[in-house]
Order: structure tokens, then sequence, then C-alpha cells
């Protein structure tokens, strides 16, 4: 497909052009310029993450934190300068982590390649391995071919990051916003199978919901007893719990189990039941070969949102700064 077909084809299904730009992406697209790029991705990314569980999940919300503002350029890894306050100093990112493995990861393609694999390709990559590494098998086809952008402002991971706190409204307006629909929206939510969410995303339902000192009545009465004694109070923004208990570490759709018992963490897991054609969909990824299935479409999707390529952009030398 050409790239005029390729934008035709955006503006017919989503009304837009600058949320769907993933008709340069391809599979192998460094194979003449660093064939070894993807497997030293994968094994480096393997060897830290056998020292470090916690390393999936903070990856998988990285990629996706990092496509929501500016499409999947990098610009999530961008450090803040005298002049400029970078999107990972703002809220929704002051709790990702693993920005020093992303930076190991792209010094060992340099070593081979260097200025060749942009930081935005090794971060979805590195998400993608870093889940898979439990299953030995990647979950996910990652295209490649983004190059890196040179802007990262905080006002716009603001704007553009989904909030815990978002109705069901506010979360499909965001999601359509990047060319993404009701069915990514669920089948993406589904990475909160792993992690761990901190008191103050969701402390106002167990203790504010409404303003009045009042329980979000949607959340299960005996979780939110839990969760009451593991966060006691709405100003502890240190502790955290797992987003999906008992399952933290093990990505698989249990996820959906937990929101059908009201268990959902954050506002936006009940949310999805808020909605009939949501709740029809949560039902069906509850199928664990079908969420397989569907989340690997899902971040093939999201891993094309606004993506620089071509002569766009820059390949960064280090991934925190630009060149």
């Amino acid at each position: 497909m050409t790239n005029q077909a390729f934008i035709l084809l955006c503006i017919v299904v989503f009304g837009v052009v600058g949320t769907c730009h993933g008709g340069s992406l391809r599979k192998g697209y460094y194979k003449d310029t660093c064939p070894d790029a993807e497997e030293i991705i994968k094994k480096a990314t393997e060897k830290h993450v056998a020292n470090d569980p916690t390393l999936p999940a903070r990856f998988l919300r990285m990629h996706f934190h990092d496509c929501f503002v500016r499409g999947c350029d990098g610009s999530v890894l961008l450090n803040s300068t005298t002049n400029n306050t970078a999107e990972k100093d703002a809220i929704p990112n002051l709790t990702l982590a693993g920005f020093d493995v992303i930076d190991d990861l792209k010094a060992e393609v340099e070593k081979k390649c260097p200025n060749v694999v942009s930081c935005a390709d090794v971060l979805a990559l590195a998400a993608r391995d870093a889940v898979s590494f439990k299953f030995q098998t990647p979950l996910w086809e990652v295209l490649t071919g983004r190059r890196d952008g040179r802007i990262s402002r905080i006002s716009e991971a603001l704007a553009n990051i989904p909030s815990p706190l978002s109705n069901f409204t506010a979360l499909v307006r965001s999601f359509t916003s990047k060319g993404l629909n009701v069915h990514d929206l669920v089948v993406l939510s589904g990475g909160h199978t792993i992690g761990v969410g901190h008191c103050n995303t969701f402390s106002n339902r167990l203790y504010n919901f409404t303003g009045r000192s009042n329980q979000d009545p949607s959340l299960n009465p005996t979780y939110a007893s839990f969760l009451k004694t593991q966060c006691e109070n709405l100003s502890d923004n240190t502790t955290f719990v797992p987003m999906d208990p008992g399952s933290a570490l093990t990505f698989d759709n249990n996820y959906y189990v937990t929101v059908k018992q009201n268990k959902g963490l954050f506002q936006s897991d009940a949310a999805l039941l808020a909605n009939k054609g949501s709740r029809k969909i949560v039902d069906e990824l509850l199928d664990s070969k079908k969420f397989f299935t569907e989340f690997a479409q899902a971040m093939k999707r999201m891993g094309a949102i606004g993506v620089v390529t071509g002569n766009e952009g820059e390949i960064r030398k280090k991934c925190f700064v630009v060149n």
C-alpha cells in the first residue's frame, strides 16, 4: 500500500490523518542496516526481566504512555531541560520506571549499529519482549521503522494520557482521538493484568467518591475493605497494590474476571461495565485464547499511532536527549 493510499484509508476510516500513520512501518525494517537489532534488544531485555519481574508491566505502560502523546515517537524518554519540562515529569508519568534499562538496551544496539535503531523502536520491542519473556514466544508482532521525535511537553502528557479516574465517555473520547475504538479500549485495558496502582489513583473510590466522604457503590465491598487496609487515607501517594489481585506478575486474562467481580482497581476499569457494548467485549475476553489474539492485534494498532517515519524526526544517539 502506498503512503497516499494509506492516508486516504485513514481519512475514510477515522476522519483524521494525524492519528493514523502506521503505513511506513514494516516487519524486519532493520534487516539490511542492522540485522541483529531485534535479537540484541530481545536478549538484553530478557536478561533484565530475569532479574526484575516488574519490568514487563513497566515497559508496557511506558509504551502506552509514549504512544498516546505525539504518537509512538519515544518522546516519553526525553529528559526535561532548562527551557522545557518534558512528558517524563508530568504527574501521570512520575510513577513510570525502567528508563535506565531502555538506555541500556539502546547502548547495546549502538555498539553494533551506531545511529541506526530508534529509541521509539527500542521501547516498542522491549515492551513486547518483556511481556513475552515467560512465554518464550513473541505475544505480538512489532513492526519497526519509527523515528524519534524531538519534542516532549509536560502539557501534552497531561492532556492526552487517559486518567484512571476517567468515566466511559472520557475513555472513548481519548481512544477515538488516537484512531482506536471501544474494542481496542477494552482489550488494551487488559494490560492491567500486570503491574500495580498507587493509592492516590483510586483512593477517592474508598473515601470520597462524590465529594461526600463516601465509597464508590460499584466497587466490591469486600475488596474495598481490603484496599482500605492498604491505603489508609486520601493523601497516601507512596503505597501501591496489585491491579490484578493475586496475579500482578502473570500476564493473562484474569483482569476481566476481576472486572466482572467489580474488583477493577480504577474508575477506568469499572467504566468498562458501564456500557452494554463494552460489557459484551469484557465477556468475550474471558476466553483466554480470544484475549491473547485480540491483545496482539490491538498492540499492533496502538504501536502505529502517529509514528514519525521517513525523513522526519531523528535517530537519537541517547534516548534521554535529542541529538
